[in-house]
């Protein structure tokens, strides 16, 4: 199997960690279960020991339509499909230009902005062992169950790509912040804003080293440049802490922390 060095200090959106070989995933599937699939890492932590690490190669990056059905591969970058149904006139795909990763992490996560979600569309995913109908996936906010690297997704076809939505996604996200970080931090708790709450218990714009919950938005984590795991960690566990002192909830990391030491002490 090949693979690539991949130095994630400048790979992911955290601009934390360093530099690792990765596997790439091809067309043999004897052992994806060795592996922890990644995508273009816009949403995970990667610390100094990562578990072995697996991304799609070049082969899935690609974009067809078949019988008014848009098939697009797992390693499709966002913008790439973005631009592709601007270009198409293709509707309900606006969402996807402010959302960076592949379409297989945003397939996998169900990523959307409030009510337009990835799943909205979806026909069918294919996996190393098929097909699998959308009926067939267990899924709701920001969650599947899909267990499989996903090698492609099918969508229905539908004319009308609108500007004026594109430019209400873009006015969305304009309280988001720039600085280096994995988007938000947190999953919103039901009933509540994970931003909210890390605002009530005292961390909005707190430094631990170069790391800070955002004063332009308290839920996203982001490195003012030279921040490391460690500290990452220390902020995303002491707001665990206070909110669930306080509010008695428990608030799910929303990014993805790739740290065998850690993923150990979960199982």
């Amino acid at each position: 199997m090949q693979t690539k060095l991949v130095n994630f200090l400048k790979y992911s959106s955290f601009k934390i960690g360093g530099s690792f070989e990765v596997a790439l995933l091809e067309n043999d599937f004897s052992n994806i279960n060795d592996y922890y699939l990644i995508g273009s890492c816009n949403n995970t932590l990667v610390g100094a020991n990562p578990p072995p690490l697996m991304m799609l190669s070049k082969i899935y990056d690609y974009i067809t339509v078949e019988n008014d059905v848009l098939k697009i591969g797992g390693a499709t970058p966002s913008g790439k499909i973005a631009s592709f149904c601007k270009k198409n006139d293709i509707a309900n795909f606006e969402f996807i230009s402010h959302l960076p990763g592949k379409l297989g992490g945003l397939v996998y996560m169900n990523a959307g902005l409030k009510e337009f979600e990835i799943f909205n569309h979806l026909l069918s995913i294919k996996t190393p062992s098929g097909v699998i109908q959308k009926e067939q996936i267990a899924y709701s906010y920001r969650y599947t169950d899909i267990k499989e690297p996903i090698l492609e997704a099918s969508f229905s076809l539908e004319k009308g790509y609108e500007l004026e939505t594109v430019a209400m996604f873009k006015k969305m996200r304009s309280n988001q912040p720039s600085t280096p970080s994995a988007g938000s931090c947190f999953k919103n708790p039901e009933g509540d804003y994970a931003g909210r709450l890390i605002e009530e218990v005292g961390l909005k714009g707190v430094l631990r080293g170069a790391m800070c919950f955002s004063e332009e938005h308290a839920n996203f984590l982001v490195n003012n440049g030279g921040g490391i795991f460690e500290d990452a960690m220390w902020l995303i566990r002491e707001a665990q802490t206070r909110v669930k002192e306080r509010f008695d909830i428990e608030l799910e990391c929303e990014i993805v922390i790739l740290e065998q030491t850690l993923l150990k002490t979960k199982h």
